[in-house]
């Protein structure tokens, strides 16, 4: 009985290790971009979905998605990935994040603005008020 829920306990635990492994359980990693390249996806979809190839800080080498229209990376770029599954590319868990380090936001973003590093509008006029107010 107890080796049976060792088993259990491993089989859990090592199934969760997998996904994480890149990130070593931490939230983001930053990575050097060492090829940029385009992936197609699985059977019934068809398109052409950018794709980076990394070298993470913690000395290990992904792949990662890039979100969103455009992109301006290049070899010897900065990126901060998280976690996150690409559904049509298989293999893929890792997501670039928009609008950090070298990585530009989505240009003329309208919803869903903080997935793709957008800044809000109200914010520059929140900021703008503040300035104004104290003359």
């Amino acid at each position: 009985m107890v080796f049976l829920l060792h088993c259990l306990i491993n089989f859990f635990f090592f199934k969760k290790i997998k996904k994480f492994s890149y990130l070593e359980y931490s939230p983001q990693a930053k990575g050097i971009v060492m090829k940029v390249r385009i992936m197609t996806p699985k059977k019934p979809n068809s398109a052409r979905r950018p794709v980076v190839k990394l070298h993470l800080s913690n000395l290990k080498e992904a792949v990662s998605y890039i979100p969103g229209i455009g992109h301006n990376l290049r070899k010897h770029s900065l990126v901060l990935i998280r976690n996150g599954r690409t559904r049509d590319l298989p293999g893929l868990y890792l997501k670039c994040i928009r609008g950090v380090l070298d990585l530009i936001p989505v240009q003329n973003r309208v919803s869903r603005k903080s997935l793709y590093g957008v800044k809000s509008v109200l914010s520059n006029l929140k900021k703008l008020r503040r300035k104004f107010r104290k003359l």
